[in-house]
């Protein structure tokens, strides 16, 4: 499958050390405090909501997105591979020798002396980072994170249940419930998310998907251009974002059987899963990784769109950030009951509880599609924008941060494990 850049349509701009000037030359003042997130997803990923969240904070003060370790047999020694993909963004990359690569405390323990080097007095990113926010997509980092910026602030951003996916790391509970114990706040991409981590912090708030409704309408707009490799014969139903083992591939294959006249467009990339394994059929078109931008010239190209998830303990929790773009884009929506779109989304999404049912609501929305359906889908999209969930984030964020207990305690690993010894499902 073919992998390109799927972020914003900007070039990558190595920051060197001796480049150090030019990188707060580059930087924009901050207007709030600066923010250094850990993140289980590359930037350079599908663009999705830590990049949307991301993007926009950082208009009003530098962000540091600190990524998983690389691992290179050849490497000598170790480094943060240090780029500005986007306005006020610092994305840093650690590279590391590969005999770490089976010790992963180790190595987050280099990566922490790292980047407290290139933040502090004579590295890159010196004074740049001074009195932030630290922010966390992935609990695994937190033993070795917590406190070592000096910040003034911990939140704790829980967009999956990261424990429940496949090769999830057996530690990984234990490590959020002291990255919660530490955390001033609390926010989760899913309402059944949030309901699950009240029971444990006491400042938990669901923010569920927003939209670039102006990215996405350009799928209605008579200017946009289908690509060439999405040109096909009608009816098509399409899918864009990961395709991992949240799929329901036998579900993808029987609607490729029971409509061969249908063609099946499939827009990601894999994850997790044996892309020589996927569901193979003549109408089936698996297009590999495409662009942000470029989605809604895809999504055009669309009679329905597809949310074939299996209902697993993967899709227990999820909240797909697709549902409110594909509104955006104008397209009717068909979608197995993963429980928050049931909640959130019906009855502008069809939830169909079978592979029949399912496949029955894709031929019909694609052939003769419910105009009333897809306005009520563009209007909850235009009610929906990442610009009003940042704004009540950074609210949230001053709000707790003024009362955070973070400069003087940070709760140890071994007391929550004593705390939590007896109640830590899955652990």
């Amino acid at each position: 499958m073919q992998n390109v850049n799927a972020g914003k349509a900007t070039s990558y701009q190595r920051l060197m050390p001796q480049n150090s000037e030019n990188i707060r030359r580059e930087i924009s003042p901050s207007r709030e405090h600066p923010l250094i997130v850990h993140s289980h997803l590359r930037w350079d990923f599908v663009w999705q909501r830590p990049q949307q969240l991301m993007s926009r904070l950082a208009r009003s003060a530098p962000v540091l997105f600190i990524e998983e370790p690389i691992y290179l047999d050849d490497a000598a020694v170790d480094r943060l591979e240090i780029t500005m993909p986007h306005k006020n963004i610092i994305r840093a990359v650690p590279r590391l020798r590969g005999n770490l690569r089976s010790d992963y405390d180790a190595s987050i323990a280099i990566v922490r002396e790292l980047a407290i080097r290139e933040t502090g007095p004579l590295g890159r990113l010196d004074g740049l980072f001074a009195n932030a926010v630290q922010w966390f997509y992935t609990p695994m980092p937190a033993p070795s994170m917590l406190g070592a910026f000096n910040e003034i602030g911990v939140v704790y951003d829980c967009m999956d249940e990261l424990s429940q996916f496949r090769n999830a790391p057996p530690d990984l509970v234990r490590r959020e419930r002291l990255l919660m114990a530490n955390a001033d706040v609390v926010f989760t991409g899913g309402y059944r998310l949030f309901t699950a981590k009240s029971a444990h912090h006491s400042n938990v708030h669901f923010f569920g998907c927003g939209v670039d409704v102006q990215h996405f309408s350009k799928a209605r707009s008579a200017e946009t251009s289908i690509p060439a490799d999405a040109r096909f014969e009608p009816p098509v139903a399409g899918y864009f974002g990961v395709i991992d083992e949240r799929l329901d591939y036998d579900l993808i294959r029987a609607l490729a059987e029971q409509q061969p006249e249908t063609a099946i467009v499939m827009v990601g990339p894999t994850a997790k899963v044996n892309p020589d394994e996927l569901p193979d059929a003549p109408n089936i078109h698996w297009l590999g990784q495409r662009s942000y931008e470029e989605l809604p010239r895809y999504v055009k190209g669309f009679d329905v769109c597809l949310m074939p998830f299996a209902i697993n303990e993967a899709t227990e929790y999820i909240n797909p950030t697709k549902t409110l773009e594909y509104m955006a884009a104008g397209k009717p929506i068909v979608s197995t009951p993963v429980a928050d779109v049931v909640r959130n989304f019906t009855p502008i999404v069809t939830v169909a509880g079978s592979h029949d049912e399912f496949i029955s609501a894709v031929k019909r929305h694609a052939t003769t599609p419910n105009e009333q359906m897809i306005a009520d889908g563009i209007e909850m999209a235009s009610h929906s924008s990442w610009e009003s969930i940042v704004s009540r984030m950074r609210s949230i964020i001053r709000g707790a941060v003024d009362e955070s207990p973070i400069l003087t305690s940070v709760v140890s690993s071994s007391t929550v494990a004593a705390a939590t010894e007896l109640e830590l499902p899955g652990a």
